[in-house]
């Protein structure tokens, strides 16, 4: 069943212009015109029925401006008037039409009163005399809000959400070549996903096995994204041709645990305990390993001073404790770390090769399903380079799709749970919604929806894949809240996110981690394939350094590149234990117009987790600082400039609450419309901010 079965809607899919050439060797956005249809106010007379605002249609002529109607109310008799009715002017018809107060009742025909008689002496009316007959007189037609969309292009339906997805964009791009990859298959996806589950169990094994250590929490995931910054393969979710084949972000997690992992203990007791933990595992390690005498000598001369002092200090502080740790691991730490190479090595390596064999079975895999349906192997390396100018659009495909088996669902309350083979997700209605509504804009292949639910399974089991089972894994997919986008919006000209997911994204542009199953829902590709010429990007990517310091690049490279308005206001957290390289490069660049610290607990995120939580649960105070950097080249500070009003306009849609606020006004507001009523198909295209 498709999903047109599921919500009943049955609306054409709105028009989406986003291929645009520019011919101009430098963009002027002022003089590029888009045809833009115009919300026209309501008469303030005229009642709107079911909450359904009224269309005007660009053919039909209308009255001109400040004219009166020529049905005005005293073509109304005297009785009809006693009994509620008014006339009122359609201009969509160019009609009149008339509306009881009373009873809500609309006819486009003069209205007929019923005999009168009294209720007292004659209540049946029995009694009455009927007027004569009038053969030529016709019965009024009801006037219907169906009617009023006769010759009229059909209306789109609006979204009503914590999100956005209106807003036209201004980012203009190097048009690139289409992707020759195999659509996703819910067959294949289920063998990749569960390949990748089996990896990160092996992952976690190893570490027990070969060092004695729990592997670190969500390293797995911080891989996955690191490999990704240097792979070249065409696996969208495993690593397969990565140089070099180690990895630093593995490699560093693993060794900062050995030989125990350290944490911030609350009490002193707790500190005395971790560093006599900390001795005693540095000294079986050094003594299980085949170490060198030096670092035998050392580390074990270390661990003997420690164990005394222990011994001599009976009321020692918190501080003494933490000092002493300190101490220790200062002088014994690089010769465990030099015991350990080797072996560590050999963990990131085993992984690695594991997943380039799982790479390769996948793509078999999914050869084999494009065989039995009789279609060619698409030529993965394909590339054409073209130096024209578009409209930043969604990621297509050069491949047809094969076809797609039908997944099963089920609505549950709030929540509508898909299944295939025995594997069900769930996900919140308003997130499904929102999918569809972005399916509708994104997708040009599957105009009736037929794989749609199929594409949303495999987009949750991607999703379920890559983040694992783990409490924290959902901090990499958290976003800004809604007011703040709404601020970056009207102050900052920002309608581009590059770093985002279907699930989270506020705007319908943006760029995800997995093009591949992402573009059918509005992701335009990867940030560091991305080849913005201008634009104005809201920039809050996952922590993992080598990705963080990888997207600096590549926006400076941007920003040195163009003549035209472009700015990154990029949100980070701001650790200085030590500070990270992304950090340091942003504090450093030429293209920095301003740097601002949000404090820690005084701002709000949305729980990356939000498509499966209820509503209430969706703001998370941040528990660190968050610094926010503008990089901006000379015209893009000269249209979107962190001036003072603005910048204390973002700090205070950043406040704790504001998104609770939003949506109680959003809630108690009678001008919001109803997820039903018809709305303009473009909506106008948002304003360049003025200059203070």
């Amino acid at each position: 069943m498709s999903w047109n079965a599921v919500n009943g809607s049955k609306e054409e899919m709105p028009g989406t212009s986003w291929e645009v050439p520019l011919t101009a060797p430098h963009i002027n956005h002022d003089t590029i015109l888009v045809p833009t249809p115009i919300k026209i106010p309501p008469h303030p007379h005229v009642p709107i029925e079911h909450n359904q605002i009224a269309q005007i249609h660009p053919h039909i002529p209308q009255p001109p401006h400040g004219m009166a109607n020529p049905y005005m109310e005293h073509e109304i008799n005297q009785e009809l008037a006693k009994h509620g009715w008014k006339s009122f002017w359609s201009k969509r018809e160019s009609r009149p039409y008339y509306w009881n107060k009373t009873t809500g009742e609309s006819l486009w025909e003069m209205p007929v009163l019923k005999p009168q008689f009294d209720p007292l002496t004659d209540p049946l009316g029995i009694n009455h005399n009927p007027p004569p007959p009038q053969p030529s007189l016709q019965l009024p037609v009801k006037r219907r809000a169906s009617d009023e969309g006769v010759g009229s292009p059909a209306a789109k339906k609006a979204f009503i959400g914590p999100w956005d997805l209106d807003f036209p964009t201004n980012v203009v791009i190097f048009e690139r070549s289409p992707m020759n990859i195999p659509h996703p298959h819910p067959i294949v996806e289920a063998y990749r996903c569960n390949l990748c589950n089996k990896l990160r169990q092996c992952y976690h094994e190893l570490c027990h096995a070969r060092e004695n250590v729990e592997a670190p929490k969500d390293s797995f995931n911080r891989w996955l994204v690191e490999r990704k910054v240097v792979d070249t393969g065409t696996d969208p979710l495993l690593p397969s041709q990565c140089y070099p084949e180690i990895s630093m972000s593995m490699y560093r997690e693993i060794m900062n645990d050995i030989p125990i992992r350290l944490v911030r203990p609350k009490f002193t007791g707790d500190a005395r305990k971790q560093l006599s933990r900390y001795a005693e595992s540095a000294k079986k390690l050094i003594e299980s390993r085949n170490a060198s005498s030096e670092s035998r000598k050392v580390v074990m001369w270390n661990v003997e001073d420690t164990f005394n002092w222990l011994r001599r200090t009976i009321g020692g502080s918190f501080d003494d404790f933490q000092d002493r740790l300190a101490h220790l691991k200062e002088q014994c730490q690089p010769h465990l770390t030099e015991t350990c190479k080797e072996s560590v090595e050999g963990i990131c390596l085993k992984i690695y090769h594991l997943s380039t064999d799982y790479a390769k079975k996948v793509k078999d895999k999914h050869l084999e399903i494009l065989k039995e349906q009789g279609m060619p192997e698409p030529n993965y390396h394909s590339v054409v380079n073209t130096a024209r100018k578009v409209w930043c659009y969604p990621v297509q495909f050069s491949t047809p799709c094969p076809r797609l088996p039908p997944v099963d669902y089920l609505t549950d309350r709030d929540q509508v749970l898909l299944r295939f083979q025995r594997e069900t997700f769930s996900i919140n209605t308003l997130h499904l919604q929102k999918l569809e509504y972005l399916y509708r804009l994104s997708c040009f292949d599957d105009k009736k929806l037929e794989h749609f639910l199929t594409r949303v399974w495999m987009l949750l089991k991607r999703y379920s894949a890559y983040l694992g089972n783990s409490n924290t894994a959902h901090r990499s997919q958290m976003s800004l809240p809604a007011p703040v986008f709404e601020c970056l919006n009207k102050a900052f000209g920002v309608t581009f996110e590059c770093f985002a997911s279907p699930f989270n994204c506020y705007f319908r542009q943006y760029c995800s981690a997995f093009p591949d199953i992402d573009s059918y829902f509005g992701s335009r590709g990867p940030v560091l394939e991305l080849k913005a010429v201008s634009g104005s990007f809201a920039v809050h990517p996952p922590y993992v350094e080598e990705l963080m310091e990888a997207s600096i690049d590549h926006f400076e490279r941007l920003l040195s590149d163009s003549i035209e308005p472009l700015s990154f206001i990029v949100f980070i957290p701001e650790h200085r234990d030590p500070a990270p390289q992304a950090l340091l490069k942003l504090e450093a660049s030429p293209f920095k117009r301003k740097q601002i610290v949000v404090p820690n607990f005084e701002h709000e995120y949305r729980h990356g987790y939000q498509h499966v939580l209820q509503r209430s649960e969706w703001s998370v105070k941040s528990p660190h600082e968050t610094m926010i950097v503008w990089l901006q080249n000379n015209a893009g500070n000269t249209t979107w400039g962190p001036v003072d009003d603005r910048v204390e306009a973002l700090l205070d849609a950043f406040r704790p609450g504001r998104e609770r606020e939003r949506d109680r006004v959003e809630l108690l507001s009678p001008q919001r419309p109803t997820p039903g009523t018809p709305q303009p198909e473009t909506p106008p295209a948002p304003q360049t901010p003025k200059q203070d």
